[in-house]
């Protein structure tokens, strides 16, 4: 059977897309369970529409998660099955690029699992994980969270581990994230053009080609 067909991961700015946050039952995406989905789609760099709803697991949440998010067995009791939400958030989100932070280690496995294990369906957006992209364009952050970002740019993270409330947390951290970035002169890569981007390692900061793997090119700071 043909494998099925996932997107790619962008590094850089786009300004129609579909930020998105989830919460769960857990951390490990081949067991725990999608307990809320929530979007909000932006054109032009401004919120048109949101999505947002709660979902049955078929199982008990644990307490810790529902010490982290507020979300109980009660909640999600008359909530949309995992299959239902899905079919709601991929109408939604369309073939738009995906935004989200820490979603390439966290979010995106939910994502592939349910998408293709529950609707036997595709999930091929290429996609933006804002937490490295903190990571480069402000290396001197101490940490890189979403809570962080929101208290560096002066935001408000009142509703904070509920996924709309992140969600519209992190489409105003991805603005000023670009706005950020598009103040920093731009540098290339003198092998294959590609921008420079300026990257921590062991021995302190440097530029790195942002065709990583593809171009290793380095260069000190």
């Amino acid at each position: 059977m043909e494998a099925y067909k996932r997107g790619k991961r962008l590094g850089g700015y786009v300004p129609d897309y579909v930020v998105f946050d989830l919460e769960t039952t857990g951390l490990n995406p081949a067991w725990d369970q999608i307990i809320e989905l929530s979007a909000v789609s932006v054109k032009g760099g401004e919120i048109k529409d949101t999505f947002s709803t709660l979902v049955n697991p078929g199982r008990p949440i644990p307490p810790g998660a529902s010490a982290v998010n507020g979300i109980t067995d009660e909640m999600v009791a008359e909530a949309p099955c995992l299959a239902e939400a899905m079919e709601g958030f991929l109408s939604f989100s369309g073939k738009q690029v995906l935004v989200g932070h820490n979603i390439h280690t966290f979010d995106m496995k939910f994502l592939y699992r349910a998408a293709e294990q529950t609707l036997h369906r595709q999930l091929p957006n290429d996609y933006i994980d804002t937490l490295p992209l903190s990571r480069r364009i402000l290396p001197d952050l101490p940490h890189h969270r979403l809570t962080d970002l929101a208290a560096y740019f002066g935001f408000s993270t009142e509703g904070a581990h509920r996924a709309l409330a992140d969600c519209l947390m992190n489409q105003r951290c991805f603005e000023a994230l670009a706005r950020c970035q598009d103040q920093t002169p731009s540098l290339r890569c003198p092998v294959c053009g590609g921008k420079l981007v300026l990257r921590k390692g062991r021995y302190g900061a440097f530029y790195g080609c942002s065709n990583f793997p593809e171009c290793r090119y380095t260069r000190n700071q």
